[in-house]
């Protein structure tokens, strides 16, 4: 399982968002793009994906509410996508390159910050430490654990002055949010002017995205609302007033998932009933344990490669700047 953060849920959506038009562009009438359930969860409910005809947005029809949205999440969820999240090593290439833009440190905000992990890297009296986080009990972890001063909320109530922060860094969080727009908006305004905005997110313009369609293991609906490919985050960006440094895609398959999820749907079909992964992500028999690690030092390398001439990485690695 890819390792990364809890993602909470951030921007709350305006009830009167018209999930028919774009919410990038604004183009009407976009394509019903694909339909896939809750893998994860083994949940039957089938969501639709539509994508705008002028700039290939993708984004999810009728999401949940707020409200609604934690049932999706869950003990399960939590568990086994945080499983690596407080390793240090998890985030050494965050920091590393982090470290490699902003030399001097400075005034850092992680949005969705969870438990400090990514902060906690950042050691040192040269770096103040700032997170936004849904959860008050992660919060207090992150708070014990790095000194941060975090608010607990919604990105777009956090009370933070304009031009506060010398970097601001979102990971696999910027897909969660309910209005990405009005939050690169609200970063812009709170970067110092030569500050940057360093994001990772999931490709949905990938090599596994497009062998795997309903499958991908990164489309996990319905708690992904938006699927931005390079061009769509470059023109979000651009469009909130943020200037790009760099912008790439590196090699994350999700393979191992995603075909478990086609199997999981081949057994179903045939009258059989498995444990979706949410149940069963942690509960790998010695000799399975065993074959898959036999798997993932040797298979795994052949289709990895094989996917470079399918098309980009699975990862967008994205950093902006204010201008």
């Amino acid at each position: 399982m890819a390792s990364r953060e809890v993602p909470t849920l951030l921007a709350s959506p305006a009830n009167d968002l018209d999930r028919r038009e774009c919410p990038i562009c604004g183009t009407p009438d976009p394509l019903d793009w694909m339909k896939a359930p809750d893998w994860f969860h083994g949940r039957p409910k089938q969501y639709q994906l539509l994508c705008c005809t002028a700039c290939s947005m993708v984004w999810l029809d009728a999401p949940p509410s707020k409200s609604e949205m934690g049932m999706h999440y869950g003990p399960d969820y939590d568990r086994t996508i945080s499983a690596a999240a407080d390793a240090p090593e998890h985030w050494v290439g965050r920091r590393d390159e982090l470290l490699r833009l902003k030399p001097g440190g400075g005034a850092v905000l992680d949005l969705g910050c969870a438990t400090g992990g990514f902060l906690s890297t950042l050691q040192g009296p040269s770096w103040k430490r700032f997170g936004i986080e849904m959860s008050e009990d992660a919060a207090k972890v992150a708070r014990r654990r790095c000194g941060a001063e975090v608010f607990v909320g919604d990105i777009l109530d956090a009370p933070f002055p304009p031009e506060r922060f010398d970097a601001i860094t979102c990971f696999n969080v910027f897909e969660h949010v309910y209005d990405p727009k009005a939050v690169l908006v609200k970063v812009a305004e709170w970067l110092k002017p030569g500050g940057i905005f360093y994001t990772l997110l999931p490709n949905i313009d990938s090599a596994g995205a497009r062998i795997f369609k309903s499958y991908w293991y990164a489309l996990e609906l319905p708690r992904h609302l938006y699927h931005f490919s390079p061009a769509t985050l470059r023109r979000v960006a651009q469009s909130a007033g943020l200037q790009e440094v760099s912008l790439e895609t590196w090699r994350e398959l999700f393979f191992e998932y995603s075909t478990r999820f086609v199997f999981d749907d081949f057994m179903k079909r045939l009258g059989f009933s498995r444990l979706p992964l949410a149940k069963s992500a942690d509960d790998a028999s010695l000799p399975w344990k065993i074959v898959r690690k036999i798997y993932r030092l040797s298979l795994l390398q052949l289709f990895t490669a094989a996917a470079s001439a399918v098309g980009d990485g699975e990862t967008i690695a994205a950093v902006f700047t204010k201008p």
